[in-house]
């Protein structure tokens, strides 16, 4: 898909007397919303090889850098409120014009909330890296559009920010250099919930009105984790899933306290509010994992809830396609029927029903309101 250019001209009279409908969503996270900007590092994390991506229907079934074998959450919901095209990545070509009305991809595999997460996988782009992309996408829209212009643009965008996995995945490898393993879980867990909400200040004063922040979820059920520590079937780790519900509550507690100050402060200077919204992924994947019969699934229904589609039950857990079958890793016969594609990542089948209920579902699910009340909240 080739971004859309606008001349200077069209861009003036589409901002200055057009009612702007389109869902422009710009993504902040790691590899579950990823949507190729590893392709373009240098990285052991990388997802450009078949066969991720075979039932990605807009590339015919080649892998575009997405860690499933199709669509992200993210393409789902921007599907769902009628998003004309996927925001492409940052690092990809003419990117910096597709911020005008469809949104761009900052997310990087392997990254996390704090800059040293992801160190053995070499190449990544963490959440401060990321954010200070999106301050050069601003400038190159101010010197396009003019400040006025932008800041109602991204008023009305929605930011996306899904982060997080791959601290706690570190933490409990203890393969981040500063810990030592001398951090207690309760410590770590309020460095990264300060971290992540200084970052979402920078993206409030860089214009993000509408901000949907992506909570853990059962990151001890992963095939990863639960083969590190050799899991028996059909259960996870509990220290993990515990230190994952913990971060959540915290998170939301702190975003509940910046959206009154932020609201607050903003009422007295700017009749322009934020919403913070904190999507409860960890309660529907979940759903999935323990209520795996079909009441939550696609109507195949998931049959496996424990095991990767791609790349075996052990580790190293490579997934991929080699010259032929002796050199390709073992892919599951029904797709639809997997919660997991890799040792890490979700099928599509499992991201289209946490996107349905993020899309539309009540406050169990995302709180204070859903993406689709989000979108169509109008702040003016």
């Amino acid at each position: 898909m080739l971004p859309s250019i606008f001349s200077l001209l069209t861009l003036f009279l589409h901002f200055q007397f057009a009612p702007s409908y389109c869902f422009t969503l710009f993504l902040f996270g790691d590899s579950l919303v990823d949507a190729g900007n590893n392709n373009y590092l240098f990285t052991l994390s990388k997802a450009d090889s078949p066969p991720y991506g075979i039932d990605f229907t807009p590339s015919g079934g080649r892998p575009t850098g997405r860690f499933t074998n199709g669509r992200t959450i993210a393409d789902i919901v921007g599907e769902g409120v009628g998003a004309k095209s996927f925001p492409q990545p940052y690092l990809g070509p003419n990117s910096a014009a597709n911020a005008f009305n469809i949104g761009i991809n900052y997310a990087s595999g392997a990254s996390g909330i704090l800059d040293a997460t992801g160190t053995l996988f070499i190449g990544r782009l963490p959440l401060n890296e990321q954010i200070s992309n999106f301050a050069r996408t601003r400038e190159y829209v101010v010197n396009v559009v003019g400040e006025n212009n932008t800041s109602n643009l991204l008023k009305d965008a929605i930011f996306s920010v899904a982060i997080g996995s791959n601290d706690v995945i570190n933490y409990f490898q203890q393969s981040i250099p500063f810990l030592g393993g001398a951090v207690s879980p309760a410590v770590f867990q309020d460095f990264m919930v300060s971290n992540l909400t200084m970052q979402l200040k920078r993206l409030h004063s860089l214009g993000a009105r509408k901000l949907v922040v992506v909570g853990l979820g059962p990151l001890g059920c992963i095939p990863f984790i639960r083969a590190i520590n050799l899991i028996p079937t059909g259960q996870c780790s509990a220290a993990v899933n515990a230190f994952a519900t913990a971060y959540n509550l915290r998170l939301k507690h702190e975003l509940h306290d910046m959206n009154l100050h932020l609201g607050l402060m903003l009422s007295l200077s700017t009749p322009i509010p934020t919403t913070f919204s904190l999507k409860s992924s960890p309660t529907i994947v979940t759903m999935i994992i323990t209520e795996a019969d079909g009441i939550f699934a696609l109507p195949a229904g998931f049959e496996n809830s424990d095991g990767p589609c791609c790349g075996g039950y052990v580790p190293p857990f490579f997934c991929y396609k080699g010259k032929d079958a002796s050199t390709t890793s073992a892919l599951c016969d029904d797709r639809k029927a997997y919660v997991f594609w890799d040792a890490y990542h979700p099928t599509e089948a499992a991201n289209l029903i946490v996107a349905q209920r993020l899309l539309d579902g009540d406050t169990s699910y995302c709180s204070p309101i859903n993406i689709r009340q989000l979108y169509h909240h109008d702040f003016t």
